[in-house]
């Protein structure tokens, strides 16, 4: 899977996806650090790539298009979770990845389950 780590995703999650043979770039390897949503949305529309984020704004289906880009996934912590519940969440979503069909969908990833939305194409 194609995948792009928002800046809110640090290193550890780029290791975690790498380390279960996923193609990984983050938005601030590719200097869009501090970018739009927009901005970074288009790079992953452009690249074909999964945006992974916790950032709550890529939920909005009409202003972000999953089945444009290859797919989002939002991680949503309980409040302000630590870097041990953040690690849960990212193998959750790994482990997702292997048994659920992310093609270009939306995710919303929460600890105890992962909530699938599925788009038709235009």
């Amino acid at each position: 899977m194609k995948l792009k780590l928002d800046e809110n995703l640090g290193g550890r999650a780029q290791t975690l996806f790498r380390a279960a043979e996923h193609d990984v770039e983050t938005a601030y390897s590719e200097g869009l650090s501090g970018a739009s949503d927009q901005s970074i949305y288009n790079a992953c529309c452009a690249e074909g790539r999964c945006l992974v984020t916790l950032d709550l704004d890529f939920a909005d289906p009409v202003r972000f298009s999953a089945h444009r880009c290859g797919g989002i996934i939002v991680l949503r912590t309980p409040g302000s979770a630590s870097s041990s519940v953040l690690e849960a969440l990212l193998r959750q979503c790994i482990q997702g990845l292997h048994t659920i069909d992310m093609n270009n969908n939306l995710w919303i990833v929460e600890p105890t389950r992962i909530r699938v939305r599925q788009f038709e194409k235009d």
